[in-house]
């Protein structure tokens, strides 16, 4: 399967790029998550919203 130019992914699993502007109070908290957690800040933040995402509206805070 051929990669994607634009995030180096194999075809049927394309993904978009996107950017967020956060204070650096929120960004070294979640640069320290990443590092707890062994992984990226893209990483924990793609976990974050799956999670979020994945949980039932009545139960969002």
């Amino acid at each position: 399967m051929s990669k994607s130019k634009e995030t180096g992914e194999k075809s049927g699993k394309s993904k978009k790029n996107t950017s967020l502007r956060l204070d650096g109070k929120t960004l070294n908290s979640l640069k320290n998550l990443a590092i707890e957690g062994g992984g990226s800040v893209q990483n924990t933040i793609k976990i974050l919203v799956n999670e979020y995402l994945e949980t039932p509206k009545e139960g969002r805070s």
